[in-house]
């Protein structure tokens, strides 16, 4: 039986979720910062593009309905709302990026109440009363802004953006309704009561402005700032959670194997360990000779030796997809399938097994250069039915594996000294694998007798 601590996978994660360390909790901060910071600018750049879009779709149109030369003058405009969407893109990787764009969102609002509400040039046909700028339905183009500023994931922005509109929008209102030929319903209801003919007639006048239009705006544009600024922040809430989600899976990944920090930040640490029956691959490896190896290392070198051994082996496990259940002094303990269903986890085991040896020969012919011992590594892979599941008390539970398929394998790695192999892998595990190629990656077969049991079991042996 092999068990894997899920009360010590619990504390980790709870450890690593709410109650780090204090520099531990300011590293996960700063990452979480900077990948946050990361969006937003990635925010800026797509918001940027958006914008341009929008320039080129806008300018097509007004050079579509307006009459030459006229369309230059607003094609200026354009140009000009493209320079100040650049200049803070530019700039967005500046230290003071943020007050940056927040002032050139004002610029951006001045810029298109401008383009609304100041008139061409009567050099360029324009001759109508400065009044009738309110009466068309151009102010649609000033909520674009806000549509610009969700695109960045800032709900600051938003607000910033609408209050923008709300103040610089009945500046420029009130500018035209206190032109002196402005007519107004209070200065014709001052000479007397109008009626409903004398009050459309007014209407109709191209001098007459009223507010009831701009109060409607006011309302409208600040339900979509408040909608708008509401969306952003539950997308922003969204994303900080999968952001910490992952930040948090990887420093789970750091203490336990990629597929428990995986269920676990799923399943928040909850309902993992249910038991169940299912086939999986356990391995075992071991440096052989480590104590004679290391009865001339220092203690700090015979540590610097099994963390490297362990980073190598570790990432050879993970490569293929297995569970490293834990590390056993010199050795360590693999399974294929007892997280999750792995249909293939016998060939995966296998295919484990031999890399190691590969990596192992990689690692010996660097220390041959240094003047290193060589290593040799046993292992031991079966493969079988076994169940998988939470066993314990109240104050500590572990994450088990339990079958005569775990003992095997610790057998066959022991019995790897007597036959002179490196690898040994069981009959059942080379059928499971279902390529019959595994096969030919054995040097020779034979019926071994373990310890501890009463049949013999057929192995496969490479040296």
């Amino acid at each position: 039986m092999a068990s894997l601590s899920a009360w010590t996978v619990g504390f980790v994660y709870k450890t690593v979720k709410g109650l780090r360390s204090f520099w531990s909790l300011g590293n996960s901060l700063s990452r979480l910062q900077a990948s946050i910071r990361q969006a937003e600018l990635e925010g800026l750049q797509f918001a940027f593009y958006a914008r341009l879009i929008a320039i080129i779709v806008v300018s097509v149109w007004l050079f579509w309905i307006v009459p030459w030369p006229r369309d230059l003058y607003y094609g200026s405009y354009a140009l000009a709302f493209f320079l100040l969407g650049y200049i803070p893109y530019r700039l967005r990787r500046h230290p003071r990026g943020e007050t940056i764009k927040l002032g050139f969102i004002l610029l951006d609002v001045a810029l298109v109440t401008a383009a609304i509400l100041v008139p061409p040039p009567a050099s360029l046909g324009s001759e109508w009363p400065i009044q009738t700028r309110l009466r068309g339905q151009e102010f649609l183009y000033v909520l674009l802004l806000l549509g610009e500023a969700a695109l960045t994931y800032s709900p600051r922005r938003v607000l910033w953006t609408g209050m923008s509109i709300l103040v610089i929008w009945s500046i420029g209102v009130f500018t035209i309704y206190s032109q002196p030929d402005t007519l107004r319903f209070h200065d014709a209801a001052a000479e007397g009561a109008l009626t409903s003919a004398a009050v459309l007639d007014l209407s109709f006048k191209p001098a007459f402005v009223g507010l009831t239009a701009w109060y409607t705006q006011l309302v409208a544009t600040a339900l979509f700032t408040l909608l708008i600024t509401l969306a952003v922040w539950r997308s922003r809430r969204t994303l900080l959670n999968q952001v910490e989600a992952e930040i948090v899976r990887a420093d789970l990944s750091r203490y336990v194997s990629p597929d428990v920090a995986e269920a676990l930040a799923s399943r928040g640490g909850t309902a993992f360990g249910d038991p169940a029956t299912r086939t999986v691959a356990v391995l075992f490896a071991d440096i052989v000779g480590f104590t004679k190896l290391t009865e001339t290392l220092s203690p700090e070198r015979t540590f610097a030796l099994l963390r490297s051994f362990q980073e190598r082996s570790s990432a050879i496990v993970f490569k293929h997809g297995g569970t490293l259940d834990k590390y056993l002094g010199d050795g360590f303990m693999a399974t294929f399938g007892s997280i999750g269903l792995q249909p293939d986890a016998p060939a995966r085991a296998l295919a484990c097994a031999f890399d190691l040896q590969q990596e192992i020969d990689r690692w010996n012919r660097k220390r041959s250069g240094r003047g290193a011992d060589q290593l040799r590594v046993s292992v031991g892979v079966h493969c079988g039915p076994v169940t998988v599941g939470n066993l314990g008390g109240r104050e500590r539970i572990e994450f088990t594996v339990v079958g005569d398929v775990v003992n095997v394998a610790s057998r066959l790695e022991e019995i790897t000294r007597a036959v002179g192999g490196s690898i040994i892998a069981s009959e059942d595990c080379i059928r499971a694998a279902g390529d019959p190629e595994w096969l030919a990656r054995f040097q020779s077969s034979r019926e071994i007798q373990l310890r501890g049991r009463q049949q013999g079991l057929l192995v496969h042996i490479a040296t």
